[in-house]
């Protein structure tokens, strides 16, 4: 039998343990070259063994000899870390009855006191009396293959009933009017859950969510629409487009106001853009901007302005607060650290390179000034995203093109953490993507998960995009492909009745629904 747990404590342990002041700055420990390092005396008790395709370590010998001092370990800490995680994959032939044993101990060294213990019991799924002395005591059934802690008085169960994503199964093909760019998923305060997408042709449409399913609720013109981005201010409740067509020579954005009265959104301001890819919809100080992409001027100047609006009280309309050069432009993306404001672009390709810099701004004095710039390779796409109190940039990097002449669609993209020692964003974990479009950041139960818009190898569009869950230390790893067909956007949304995700297609009118099974894990 291979158990395999993973135990995350985080403040929770009563009696001598809640003393203990968090420790933040350790890392990781190989605890089995601690117990024997090499050219030990006792490395004739470890032997490596292998059962059914399992590869472990056998230990033999008194338990004295599987022993060493835990005060080196600490060496930017006195004290044991109030968050840590312990993980243990074990075999057990056959277990004997009747017996208890440790797998991990920590010790008092003056008295041998028992701190910290993780115990195995092999007997009845009853659980063991815990009480005065047991504090700091971690019990493994394997019959219940339940994690307990005794915080004085009683076991607590650690692997309490959570939420986890399972498997994710098509629930609804949605036929477009034509390819589709981008989507976004908005509610409206008593009215309900609503869904816009950006096409190629024949204009665009808003959905609404009904019984479930998303059914048409509006047809907008659009010309060559990219994208779409949802906002307030105040009441007011808007709709972007980033229009890259033209018409009579005129590239023109719109946005559009919801009227309460006849529920539906009308035009309320035209905006000239160039070749417009993306809209970003933020506040600062309770002032309202939105921040334009425009990606190209005519079809060979990339590197052109893209600009902030400032939304102006007093003539109730947007307008020019700041221009800020950029290269390609293809998204903008904006965050908060702290009392900090950033914005992002994705800088795709100056007319000779996709290898280029795509650059962070921050706010200060009134307008965004650089922050940092990061060398991306045909970024087309940011996300930004928090996991506890750390804070991730991931791109989407599309393609190589640099002066050779080859074009590389098999790259990585790249997702950054900020360091907040250097206040820098520093790479973090590097996935091979294809083409990638765009990056999903979403939750469900106490997991994370980041899915990846996979759109194009160099041979064919039929390709798979990725799920990856957080797994700490392990950072990304791939749990899920969904089969996608030149993959360009990624939405995620809830209802009452569930969790969702629905991509759009470059090369074909039909987007997909996708609802995450989850189940309770005990």
């Amino acid at each position: 039998m291979l158990l395999h747990f993973e135990l995350l404590l985080c403040c929770i342990i009563s009696g001598c343990l809640s003393l203990w002041r968090p420790c933040t700055d350790l890392l990781p420990l190989d605890l089995l070259r601690r117990v024997v390092p090499a050219g030990d005396v006792y490395q004739s008790h470890v032997r490596l063994v292998q059962s059914q395709g399992a590869r472990g370590v056998k230990f033999s010998g008194p338990p004295q000899a599987l022993s060493f001092p835990a005060a080196p370990l600490f060496t930017n800490c006195n004290f044991f870390p109030a968050e840590f995680s312990i993980v243990v994959t074990l075999k057990i032939p056959q277990p004997a009855p009747n017996r208890d044993e440790y797998i991990f101990t920590l010790l008092d060294g003056d008295s041998n006191r028992l701190l910290l213990g993780l115990r195995l019991v092999r007997v009845s799924p009853v659980v063991p009396l815990c009480g005065v002395g047991e504090e700091g005591q971690l019990w493994f059934s394997t019959v219940k293959r339940g994690l307990f802690l005794c915080d004085g008085n009683t076991w607590v169960t650690m692997l309490q009933e959570k939420e986890r994503l399972d498997y994710v199964e098509e629930h609804q093909d949605l036929f477009t009017v034509s390819e589709t760019f981008d989507i976004e998923v908005f509610s409206i305060p008593s009215v309900g859950l609503f869904m816009a997408t950006a096409n190629r042709d024949q204009g665009s449409t808003v959905y609404r969510w009904t019984n479930s399913r998303f059914e048409r609720y509006q047809n907008i013109s659009t010309l060559d629409a990219q994208a779409w981005k949802f906002f307030t201010v105040g009441k007011e409740i808007f709709l972007v487009v980033a229009n890259s067509g033209s018409n009579g020579g005129q590239e023109v954005s719109v946005i559009y106001r919801w009227n309460k009265r006849t529920l539906r959104f009308v035009v309320y301001q035209k905006l000239q853009t160039h070749s417009a890819r993306d809209w970003e919809a933020f506040h600062i100080h309770n002032e309202a901007f939105l921040a334009v992409a425009n990606h190209r001027q005519g079809e060979m100047n990339h590197n052109i302005d893209s600009v902030i609006y400032k939304w102006n009280p007093n003539t109730r309309s947007f307008e020019v607060n700041q221009t800020i050069a950029t290269s390609g432009a293809y998204d903008w993306e904006f965050f908060t650290i702290g009392p900090f404001y950033f914005l992002v672009v994705a800088n795709t390709f100056n007319g000779k390179s996709t290898v280029i810099n795509s650059t962070i701004y921050i706010w200060l004095g009134g307008t965004f000034q650089p922050f940092q710039s990061i060398m991306t390779t045909g970024a087309i796409d940011w996300e930004m995203f928090q996991i506890g109190n750390r804070f991730f940039l991931a791109v989407a990097n599309s393609q190589r093109l640099d002066g050779s002449g080859s074009i590389l669609y098999n790259i990585n993209s790249t997702i950054y953490e900020l360091n907040m020692t250097s206040q820098t964003f520093v790479k973090f974990q590097d996935i091979t993507t294809s083409s990638a479009l765009d990056w999903e950041f979403f939750t469900v139960g106490d997991d994370k998960f980041l899915v990846v818009a996979n759109s194009y190898d160099g041979n064919s569009y039929s390709l798979n995009s990725v799920i990856y869950r957080w797994q700490g230390y392990e950072r990304f790893v791939p749990v899920h492909t969904l089969s996608t067909n030149g993959c360009r956007d990624w939405e995620f949304f809830t209802s009452s009745d569930g969790s969702y995700l629905i991509s759009s297609s470059a090369r074909q009118a039909l987007s997909k629904i996708l609802r995450l099974r989850t189940y309770y894990q005990h």
